[in-house]
């Protein structure tokens, strides 16, 4: 057996014994009593469902493990890290001592402000070196932090108000989007703060030089940060760290759902910190000091607070945050400037910035013209996908590249999770051997890659696919992805004070047996698991379900095509068909809505081929900015859907529902526009048809 499926059978087999063997590798200020508790939660109305919870009895500090057991163990001058913000040309470095002298400082100034064990605290900042700051400050109070992607709108920052209760907001004057210059933080969060019901007591305003906040109100709570850290440390106040119960909150993070009110996911102290800690090394094969990770995300999702801030600090490697886009800052070559100038070992994106780079260098000019020849990308080892699924054609290309310019055995790894997982349910671990013995482990030959593949499930996450009945399907067969429980200990136990909607949301539809992940896909005979689509998009074509996922992939495998999003359109005869949006991978993007008749035929052929006949697409629509996302990078295939469905009826200028996390409004009405560009060409195709048959 591969180190990686040994390690897999046995942290089910054994979770107990596996996971307090990893237990050992972080520091307790009291040791947990056992790995694994199961148990029984009754809800209001008596509803009993299954529970769990990780290393109950242990006493822990995550901001301890992050930065002052390093420092103790002669690591202070270790880089910890490296600021790089292209949109303000500013760049920084902290080490490990540096960064602790920031954070008990700031942990004083926030003790003194009133924050205490338990309380918790929303952050709305930028990606700059003071939103970790506050994230570990606040941990090491014993606090609670609520991190919200800066910029997001007053409603959606007062319903995430509402819903935590937060004693003080840690914010800055502006945050920088893209080179759209700066965009005020002032008017946005007093909105919110004035919409919410509940009123925080103190705002910490981080003052940036692009755009300052100012008058700033004491008599509304609002506070300088840089004056009180500066008042805090010529008085020679720190905080001590403060340790919390394993099963006690380290921080709120509310998903970026597409529908209903944001879900409060709960991260447990204790889990968190052993799982991520092996993750490190085990999945991503990066092993401490000397190790630089570029974690291409926002400290606002799930991606950044695991492998931004606190998986490469519990290890002591080196992080680097960047404050830009893969484009635009100032063009398609900033990831691999980031790389070259940090020497960057791992890197972590999502395929939607890959996509995006594909667009704007369609023959990868920068990355082989450029820093390739120069040797630039020499330290780069691997390169994690996730966030949307990554399509073969994609992963392929990248292979390619990092076989040729990047470290030698460079990979590319799509793996799959999500906010409420904390760390990848499945990939392809990259030091698979340290699931067996953690502290002598090597990076070992992983497991073979299959493009379109997540890879296999991960230690601790018992992955299976499931009819809707919830009965296990056959391998190969594409059904629901659900998980039994217990999940690992990265993952979530519960919403913010919601047991009931965690019930409902994750556990009802298939009776507590098994955890609804909300996925749809595949495990096929080597147990490799392909998520082909959330469960909601799945398109019925004359009573067959197919995947959007897998008819995305059919179209994306034609040489000419960077990126499609399939929705399903109704259709009289057999109930809908699959429509595709696509941009076509060139710097000057045709106009016309309709592809010509050689794409269209090329692409059905393709869809034919691969899917079957009956996946025929029901039609193709070209463009370019027109496929919908979130911040986080998921496409939003509803919107699309709502457009579609609108126009059948002739109703073009009917309002969609379009959700606060959308990344830009303005891809809504590009979409609609060519909707409506579209149908017109289309009715007068028709209609020439219909005067030539009446001409015969």
């Amino acid at each position: 057996m591969h180190p990686q499926d040994k390690t897999f059978r046995q942290s089910l087999e054994d979770p107990e014994k596996f996971w307090s063997t990893h237990a050992e590798n972080i520091h307790w200020h009291k040791k947990p009593q056992t790995a694994l508790k199961k148990f029984t939660k009754t809800l209001k109305d008596g509803t009993k469902h299954p529970h769990w919870s990780w290393f109950p009895g242990g006493s822990i500090s995550t901001t301890y493990n992050c930065v002052d057991r390093h420092v103790l163990n002669g690591n202070g001058n270790n880089l910890a890290i490296c600021w790089d913000s292209p949109v303000t040309g500013n760049k920084d470095q902290y080490t490990y001592s540096q960064l602790l002298r920031e954070v008990e400082t700031l942990a004083g100034v926030l003790r003194e402000e009133g924050v205490r064990k338990g309380d918790v605290v929303l952050i709305y900042m930028p990606m700059i070196p003071a939103a970790i700051f506050a994230m570990l400050a606040i941990a090491r109070l014993g606090a609670i932090h609520a991190v919200v992607f800066g910029g997001f709108s007053p409603s959606s920052l007062a319903q995430r108000m509402e819903a935590s209760r937060p004693k003080a907001v840690m914010t800055a004057s502006c945050g920088i989007e893209g080179n759209k210059g700066p965009m005020g933080y002032k008017k946005l969060l007093e909105e919110a703060i004035e919409k919410s019901s509940f009123k925080p007591q103190k705002t910490l305003i981080w003052q940036r030089d692009e755009l300052r906040w100012d008058p700033v109100l004491k008599e509304d709570g609002q506070r300088n940060w840089q004056r009180l850290v500066k008042s805090a440390r010529n008085r020679g106040l720190k905080a001590d760290a403060v340790p919390v119960d394993s099963s006690d909150g380290l921080y709120i993070i509310y998903t970026s759902g597409t529908t209903g009110l944001p879900k409060g996911v709960v991260r447990e102290a204790g889990g968190h910190a052993v799982g991520l800690n092996f993750s490190m090394k085990y999945i991503f094969g990066v092993h401490g000091p000397g190790d630089v990770m570029f974690t291409a995300s926002d400290i606002g999702w799930v991606v950044g607070h695991s492998y931004i801030v606190y998986a490469p600090l519990l290890v002591g490697a080196t992080t680097v945050l960047f404050e830009g886009k893969p484009v635009g800052t100032p063009d398609a070559s900033t990831f691999w400037r980031i790389v070259e100038e940090y020497k960057v070992t791992t890197m972590f994106t999502a395929p939607t910035a890959l996509r995006a780079i594909r667009r704007e260098d369609a023959d990868n000019d920068y990355f082989e013209q450029i820093y390739g020849i120069r040797g630039g990308l020499r330290s780069l080892r691997a390169l994690f996908l996730a966030g949307e699924r990554s399509e073969p054609s994609i992963v392929e290309m990248y292979q390619k590249l990092l076989s040729k310019h990047c470290a030698k055995g460079a990979v590319v790894v799509d793996n799959w999770w999500s906010s409420e997982s904390g760390s990848p349910i499945s990939g392809i671990a990259l030091s698979a051997s340290a699931g067996l013995d953690f502290k002598s482990a090597t990076r070992d030959q992983p497991l073979r890659i299959k493009p379109g593949s997540a890879g296999k499930a991960m230690p601790g996450f018992d992955v299976r696919v499931v009819d809707d009945e919830g009965k296990e399907v056959k391998r190969g067969a594409m059904g629901n992805i659900v998980m039994a429980t217990p999940l690992a200990p990265t993952a979530f136990t519960t919403l913010w004070e919601d047991e009931d909607r965690f019930y409902r949301g994750y556990l009802k539809r298939f009776q507590g047996k098994w955890m609804d992940t909300g996925d749809a896909g595949m495990i096929d005979e080597e147990g490799y698991i392909s998520i082909m689509a959330r469960s909601d998009d799945i398109i019925n074509v004359a009573a067959h379900r197919f995947s959007t996922g897998a008819i995305e992939q059919a179209i994306t495998s034609h040489p000419d095509i960077a990126e499609a999003a399939v929705v399903g359109i109704p259709d009289a005869l057999k109930g809908h068909l699959p429509f595709a949006f696509i941009t076509l991978s060139t710097h000057h993007h045709p106009h016309p809505a309709v592809p010509d008749d050689v794409l269209s035929k090329e692409v059905q052929t393709l869809v034919r081929q691969q899917i079957g006949a009956i996946a025929a697409l029901g039609g193709i629509i070209q463009g370019k900015g027109m496929i919908p996302r979130t911040r986080s990078g998921k496409t939003l295939r509803r919107v699309l859907r709502e457009l579609i469905e609108n126009a059948t009826h002739g109703e073009f200028e009917k309002q969609v529902q379009v959700p606060t996390t959308i990344e830009d409004a303005e891809v809504v009405e590009v979409a609609r526009a060519k909707i409506r560009e579209y149908f017109e060409v289309r009715g007068k195709d028709l209609h020439k048809a219909t005067e030539v048959r009446a001409k015969l």
